[in-house]
């Protein structure tokens, strides 16, 4: 059974206080918890998530936004490769943390290693 483990990982801003991502559930192959998240110029906040690894090798997190909006962020061999909205991705390593940028002012951080396949 594929597992993986999501390390809680403390980030520090700042301008922010510090955010994390969680792990509330797996089942070893999926995974709900929280990413830090902002938009709209918001500082970083928690938002809960879904981290679905599927048998093609490629991987979602869904995220949700606040008022049943849920942004999807789709990757390919861990790289963020397109999401829901029509906008411009980008994405940068810092660290252990891969940083996932959604035009005009969408930020998502996810730690790296829960991105790949174990």
């Amino acid at each position: 059974m594929l597992r993986f483990v999501i390390a809680a990982v403390i980030l520090s801003s700042s301008s922010a206080i510090a955010q994390e991502s969680t792990l509330a559930a797996t089942d070893g192959k999926n995974a709900l918890g929280t990413v830090p998240c902002a938009s709209g110029g918001a500082p970083l906040a928690s938002c809960h998530a879904e981290l679905r690894h599927h048998d093609d090798g490629t991987t979602t997190l869904a995220v949700a936004l606040g008022a049943g909006e849920v942004r999807s962020i789709y990757f390919s061999d861990g790289v963020p490769t397109s999401s829901s909205s029509p906008s411009n991705l980008s994405h940068e390593t810092r660290g252990d943390m891969t940083v996932i940028f959604i035009d005009p002012d969408e930020v998502y951080e996810v730690p790296t290693a829960a991105l790949k396949r174990q």
